[in-house]
């Protein structure tokens, strides 16, 4: 899916005539084209729908997602909650999505009362993985401000060098020589279009005419009382004359689209310009003003003008009040006007780099998994996986709220273990409203039913009766037994019980899944542009070569299965040849096993972090690697490692964590981070019911398996 994302560098550039332009480009292009206006913009008085979201309704006969209201996107970002304000506008855009080979997003517009619009803008084109096209007016500037400007905010989104910033449309361009010239002139002033990276996609002259409103826009804007409607739907305002002159001296001033404004008692005028209409000129109207009516005799006269149409307005102002009130008027296309949106659609097509966009949008590329459609696509997932979770933690007021969350959203059937009093307490204690389906099971009353089943999967470790009630009295091993015979799909605790609390019984009890020899963890760590995996930072505090392979292996599959395209590092202290040692001996074995194991998979060490992470520092230190500077999946050498540097990243950059997710378990169970918010279990609750779907499937594939004929 390709996206272009187009965002303003200032107010009044023409933004919504862009995207009308950008569509009907893509469109004739033989592209499906949806479009997405994430966050409306209302102007004063704008009462109905979002203005560029109908235009693109009506004109182009498409149906995109209404947009989130301003007020609700702005009490989020006052609450912090920017996060979440991402996975409302990325579910937005998979709508906007589906069907569609391109889809155009359309930015925040920076104005006084929205100075948060910029930082808006880059955070939405990070989290869809957009390409950027900026969008300037070029209005009557010098060209090096204008350039200055453009470079500003190109490197707000990354800087021109970088391949998702694509270039600049300039909108309004004022110039008396052709746009070629134009843009030759322009890149003589401006570096950042000379270096090739940066494009100018259009240059679209500035034409008055595209601005004209029908008089009968104006009539409604000023809240003018209509004496003659005549032909005010069809006829549009292309210049304003005030009428304080002599007859002689207004005549030469009639001409085609003019409206005429002056007070309502000079008979002369309204004669003058009921004449010029008689005479075939289609005045845009006659507005009088000061609240004065003309006399009906000489209304009587003009009947001639009347009938040919000419629109007639009253407005109680006076004639320089409402010539204040005429140049501020509201430029912006109304969502009714369909003659004027195709016309502009059209004019801005038209000046596109239209062969450039399309061979854009058939050029294949990755795309980066965003931290806000990361976690989209966890729920919607784990919605369809609609799998029952155990939380042995039943009682805990973030466990409470989590599961709370799941249940209503249906990201998971959730089970809470726990006095069925002293939950509902807790959740009336903090204000937790317990949706209809959430189940409380009190561990008292269930624990007896697994101590036969325990004693017979622990058999061979001579584990009696009594030991298993004893174990049983820990809500965690409850949960797990249930777990193994297959009452619920997954686990979920740690917010008050240690690594080890949670661990421990699932790798007695539930034990490593086929062709699986231990058991790993990964953390998916949420960058601001990308989410990487790192593994393992809990697990296996000294693999040996063998284990290491296994645990690459088992993270690049998590990564996989989870949307992100695995290209593994192995991460050492040294690149390629550079260094030796049995550590590094270890990851370069490692790596030639998992190369062996799976042949296709994207593999390469030993690599120091920096070699794998960044392209700059992978050209010198391994500059054949088809890992190097793009790893997505990052496997430590041991656990000192992976545990230091994930905290160390997860404190230190602009960074979240999520994790740790348990791999190699035949059923899944999984550990929260101390710390954890309920976020955090929401969005583990998701993960297990996924992998909950994963392991149910495998099962079945290896059933099938063993059922085929040899």
């Amino acid at each position: 899916m390709q996206t272009f994302f187009i965002a303003p560098t200032d107010f009044g550039v023409g933004l919504t005539s862009i995207s009308l332009g950008l569509v009907r480009t893509l469109e004739r292009a033989g592209l499906k084209v949806g479009f997405l206006k994430p966050i409306a913009q209302p102007h004063p008085g704008d009462l109905g729908p979002e203005r560029s979201t109908e235009l693109i309704a009506r004109t182009h006969g498409l149906q995109p997602p209404r947009p989130l209201a301003l007020t609700h996107v702005e009490r989020m970002l006052g609450d912090g909650q920017l996060d979440e304000l991402l996975e409302e506008i990325v579910t937005l855009y998979q709508q906007a999505c589906m069907g569609n080979d391109v889809v155009i997003v359309e930015g925040m517009v920076p104005t006084r009362h929205a100075s948060y619009a910029a930082r808006v803008n880059q955070h939405l084109a990070k989290s869809l993985d957009a390409d950027v096209i900026l969008v300037s007016a070029a209005e009557n500037e010098v060209l090096a401000e204008l350039s200055g400007r453009v470079e500003l905010q190109a490197q707000l989104f990354g800087g021109p060098r970088d391949p998702k910033v694509l270039g600049v449309i300039l909108n309004k361009v004022r110039t008396e020589e052709s746009m070629e010239a134009f843009a030759a002139r322009l890149k003589e002033h401006s570096p950042l279009l000379r270096s090739g990276d940066f494009r100018l996609l259009g240059c679209i002259p500035y034409q008055a005419d595209l601005n004209a409103p029908r008089t009968r826009d104006v009539a409604e804007l000023l809240g003018a009382q209509v004496i003659n409607a005549g032909d005010y739907e069809q006829r549009r305002m292309n210049k304003i004359i005030i009428c304080a002159r002599t007859v002689l001296n207004t005549v030469q001033l009639l001409k085609p689209g003019v409206l005429v404004v002056t007070p309502g008692d000079r008979d002369d005028i309204i004669l003058a310009v009921s004449l010029a209409a008689m005479n075939g000129t289609p005045l845009a109207g006659l507005l009088l003003t000061s609240d004065t009516r003309p006399d009906p005799r000489i209304l009587e006269l003009c009947r001639g003008a009347l009938q040919a149409g000419l629109p007639v307005l009253s407005v109680s102002t006076g004639s320089y009040d409402t010539a204040t009130l005429l140049n501020q008027l509201n430029k912006e296309i109304p969502i009714d006007d369909r003659e004027r949106a195709e016309i502009i659609t059209d004019f801005v097509a038209s000046h596109l780099d239209a062969t450039w966009l399309h061979q854009r949008c058939g050029t294949p590329r990755e795309l980066r998994l965003s931290p806000a459609v990361f976690r989209y696509q966890l729920i919607q997932r784990a919605q369809q996986a609609s799998k029952r979770i155990v939380l042995p933690e039943g009682t805990e007021p973030m466990t409470v709220q989590a599961a709370a969350i799941c249940q209503a959203r249906g990201i998971a059937r959730c089970v809470l273990l726990g006095p069925q009093d002293e939950v509902r307490a807790v959740a009336a204690a903090h204000g937790i409203e317990l949706p209809e389906g959430l189940e409380i099971l009190d561990p008292e009353l269930i624990r007896a039913r697994y101590v036969e089943p325990m004693v017979a999967l622990r058999k061979s470790k001579n584990l009696n009766a009594p030991m298993a009630e004893q174990q049983l009295e820990d809500n965690v091993v409850v949960g797990t037994m249930m777990l193994a015979l297959d009452e619920v799909d997954g686990l979920v605790s740690g917010v008050i019980h240690s690594t080890a609390n949670t661990i421990r019984p699932a790798l007695q009890l539930i034990k490593t899944a086929p062709g699986r020899r231990l058991v790993s963890s990964v953390f998916f760590m949420l960058f601001p542009d990308q989410v990487l995996v790192y593994g393992d930072c809990v697990m296996n505090p000294h693999p040996s070569a063998d284990e290491l392979a296994e645990i690459a292996l088992q993270s690049a599959e998590s990564a996989e299965a989870l949307g992100i395209a695995p290209r593994v590092a192995m991460i050492s202290y040294s690149s390629g040849d550079s260094g030796s040692g049995e550590e590094v001996e270890k990851v370069r074995e490692a790596t030639q096993l998992a190369r062996e194991l799976q042949h296709d998979l994207l593999i390469d060490g030993p690599l120091q972090y920096d070699a794998a992470a960044n392209e700059t520092v992978a050209r010198q230190l391994a500059p054949h690697s088809p890992v190097a500077g793009k790893a997505t999946v990052f496997v430590f050498p041991d656990l000192n490692t992976g545990n230091t540097t994930y905290k160390a990243v997860q404190r230190s950059a602009d960074c979240v964590s999520l994790g740790p997710m348990l791999q190699g378990l035949r059923k899944p169970v999984n550990d929260m981070p101390r710390g954890a918010q309920v976020d955090d279990i929401v969005y583990t609750i998701a993960l297990t019911a996924i992998q909950a779907q994963r392991a149910e499937e495998a099962e079945r594939d290896l059933a099938g398996l063993t059922r085929a004929p040899g």
